[in-house]
């Protein structure tokens, strides 16, 4: 699957250091230095409502996180993936009428446009479930041939084109925690009974008859009527949530890779699941860091598909909004703080827009502040824990001073933080 135009990064004198970040798993910062390539899966849309700007913030935070690696001379190998077959898609398409395959292209196009837009730095792998059917059936295959797979009666499952009706498969955590080094929980630091209840509310079925356990995830869910379904090594069907992209990570980053990422609602169940899968089929750790955003809310609540009380990226550009005052105004939160969008908070970040491109611009006045020394420390708040707001403080008082070299800003502005303050 194409992703979109990666935008151009000057090349700004100097290096950045190593960022940290924070570790969900050991709750603390951690370097992210690679040790060959910096090697980063983001998980992508499940392609309806997109971009609302809880995508908008997620994926901008970790192309931060790329511009700092790129700045510290280290080359990036990112992926992600496109959840295009998964229940909200199928439900979302039968209450529009659109087909499911339909719903999810436009909805990809939209995303791709709006990531365009924002100038966010496009996944060197850009995969989408579909593409992957045989690998997540052959890696089930390989789990149940482990022990780590087992079947559960599922009495509304139809027959596949082969005529054989299949089973849905579950993922038996207990027999992956006696195999592996892995344990559920080393990723969330949940407590059971926490997991219990999130795992209900984020697309788990902890009720369901014939499991061993309660937390045990869905692997492979067998054919059922009206349903998409693919023939397959563990029969007619398609994968469960978390299975694909433990097998599009491993796949395309191979393991132990540099930093997992996605919004803070990811880390239980997904991130746990996935990691534990990861674990099961290659003998190790996932990744080495799990970094992870806060959420965005608008009007008093989450923002979310299901409340409906969304932002979208296209209708603030539909309304013409410059698209780098919306990445400013992302940019001014810090990526791991819950906050919520105001219009209050766009026409700060127009203003500082505007600030800036009267400062650092074409034509820009002199002033007696270092702009090398800026850039240098504009670098260190980006290296600790992708402090943004805390570098546009230090933009925002260089607009009061003046830099002896606007030139070497609106590069660095440009490199590091995505906005093109020169630009129309």
């Amino acid at each position: 699957m194409r992703a979109w135009k990666r935008p151009e990064i000057p090349t700004v004198p100097g290096r950045s250091g190593a960022p940290w970040l924070h570790d969900t798993a050991t709750a603390g910062l951690v370097e992210a230095r690679p040790k060959d390539v910096a090697r980063l899966y983001v998980c992508g849309i499940t392609p309806y409502d997109a971009t609302h700007l809880g995508h908008a913030a997620t994926y901008l935070a970790f192309d931060t996180l790329q511009r700092v690696w790129l700045d510290a001379g280290f080359r990036v190998h990112y992926a992600q993936n496109v959840t295009d077959v998964d229940d909200p898609l199928l439900e979302r398409a039968a209450e529009t009428g659109v087909d499911w395959r339909e719903l999810a292209e436009s909805q990809v196009q939209l995303f791709r446009t709006d990531m365009e837009a924002l100038a966010i730095l496009p996944p060197n792998d850009y995969v989408a479930v579909t593409e992957v059917i045989d690998e997540v059936a052959a890696a089930v295959a390989t789990l149940r041939a482990a022990g780590l797979a087992y079947e559960v009666p599922t009495p509304d499952a139809v027959a596949g084109a082969d005529g054989i009706v299949a089973l849905d498969l579950y993922f038996d955590i207990e027999a992956a925690q006696n195999q592996t080094d892995w344990h559920l929980g080393d990723e969330s630091n949940l407590d059971r009974d926490s997991m219990l209840a999130l795992f209900a509310e984020r697309g788990g079925d902890p009720d369901r008859d014939g499991k061993r356990d309660a937390l045990d995830p869905l692997l492979w869910r067998a054919a059922r009527a009206g349903e998409p379904q693919w023939a397959s090594s563990v029969g007619a069907g398609r994968p469960g949530w978390h299975i694909e992209c433990s097998v599009i990570a491993l796949k395309e980053l191979g393991t132990d890779f540099t930093v997992q990422g996605g919004g803070s609602d990811l880390i239980f169940p997904h991130h746990d699941m996935s990691a534990g899968h990861a674990a099961a089929l290659s003998g190790h750790p996932l990744a080495g860091v799990y970094a992870h955003t806060g959420m965005v809310a608008y009007q008093g609540e989450k923002m979310s598909k299901s409340l409906g009380n969304l932002v979208l990226v296209s209708g603030l550009r539909t309304q013409g909004v410059d698209p780098r005052a919306i990445r400013f105004a992302l940019l001014g939160q810090h990526y791991r703080t819950n906050w919520a969008w105001t219009d209050d908070l766009l026409r700060a970040a127009e203003h500082r827009l505007a600030g800036y491109r009267a400062a650092f611009g074409v034509g820009a006045a002199r002033g007696p502040a270092s702009a090398s020394a800026l850039v240098e420390n504009i670098r260190s708040c980006l290296a600790n824990d992708l402090d943004a707001p805390g570098a546009l403080m230090l933009l925002d008082a260089a607009v009061t001073r003046g830099v002896d070299d606007a030139d070497l800003v609106s590069l660095a502005v440009n490199a590091l933080l995505g906005v093109d303050v020169r630009g129309i």
